[in-house]
């Protein structure tokens, strides 16, 4: 698991952030009780939007790409959006809105489209609550993948994908080593201490996601490898669990809404030690399950954050593109 062990000298050296393993055996013995199942048809649309193959490719990347800061830096309101009597939050408001674009005729999945497209486009097709956060950002990066789609991929991310071998790794040749080599949006890396942490959040969670919407069509090998997705939801998840222990500097300014800067020490070890806190869990989780119900971290992963994404306790905040 070459991510998971780019973290391993954070893990050591850490000072803002620890691990509980006692924490860890006692979420497993009432955790691994919990139903956890792949499907073995794509997940229910909830926009109720049949896809094709290809564009179903083609709207994942598309949505990993944009997968990241719904959280205003200076109020603290998530990004949401009200529709069919319910509020949407975060990556489900956002891939609602690009849903309701694309049936409206917006054609965000075609590479001249995104090389071209601009901060005022993305705030017409991203309408909410509140303005969603960092739109310079992300036309910048669309524009810079629409530009590489086009350059190389006839304008579509599915050509891109069905030229890559279906596997994390595969000698250069797999979907994670090319994603964050060919698109550098996805070049989640960090340096702690000279060390080079590896992380992928929106590279793995894109390639997950690829694997549960076509089942038998885009199957992804080395599953094994994937690690859990560190992000800003899954370190609350575990927090509150008592997994992760944060300094009580750090706790307080978590608590007060401080930016925790990108790639300081503090943000580096809430992700590294999400990474390697996930990876303990979901192996003491399978201690306890009989061997074919044995998970992978990220189904343990989709159960933290669906469970706290819409919480109101207080998460970190780093303005980034990353997550």
């Amino acid at each position: 698991m070459p991510v998971l062990t780019s973290v391993a000298p954070v893990i050591e050296r850490s000072q803002h952030v620890k691990t509980s393993g006692e924490a860890i055996e006692r979420v497993a013995g009432w955790m691994a009780y919990e139903d956890f199942t792949f499907p073995s048809e794509p997940p229910a649309d909830p926009f109720g939007v049949n896809l094709d193959t290809d564009q179903t490719i083609d709207l994942t990347l598309l949505v990993a790409a944009l997968n990241f800061a719904f959280t205003d830096f200076e109020t603290g309101i998530k990004f949401a959006v009200e529709e069919g009597g319910r509020l949407w939050s975060d990556t489900e408001a956002m891939t609602l809105r690009i849903h309701q674009a694309l049936e409206r005729g917006v054609p965000l999945l075609d590479g001249e489209y995104l090389a071209r497209v601009t901060r005022l486009d993305l705030g017409t097709i991203f309408a909410g609550n509140i303005e969603m956060p960092m739109l310079d950002e992300r036309a910048e990066i669309l524009n810079r993948i629409g530009t590489v789609l086009v350059d190389r991929y006839q304008g579509r991310f599915h050509r891109f994908v069905w030229s890559c071998a279906p596997a994390m790794y595969a000698g250069g040749d797999g979907l994670l080593e090319r994603m964050v080599s060919e698109f550098p949006r996805f070049q989640d890396v960090s340096d702690y201490h000279g060390h080079r942490v590896q992380i992928f959040k929106l590279a793995q969670l894109c390639l997950w996601s690829l694997h549960l919407a076509l089942p038998g069509r885009l199957a992804i090998q080395d599953l094994d490898t994937m690690t859990a997705f560190a992000d800003y939801i899954v370190p609350v998840a575990l927090r509150l669990m008592g997994i992760l222990e944060y300094a009580p500097r750090l706790e307080e300014r978590i608590g007060l809404g401080d930016l925790i800067e990108r790639d300081s020490d503090e943000e580096i070890e809430i992700r590294a030690h999400t990474l390697y806190a996930t990876a303990l869990l979901t192996d003491a989780i399978n201690r306890i399950r009989p061997p074919e119900l044995r998970l992978v971290i990220p189904q343990l992963d989709y159960r933290l954050w669906k469970t706290y994404h819409a919480t109101f306790w207080p998460h970190h905040l780093t303005r980034t593109v990353m997550y």
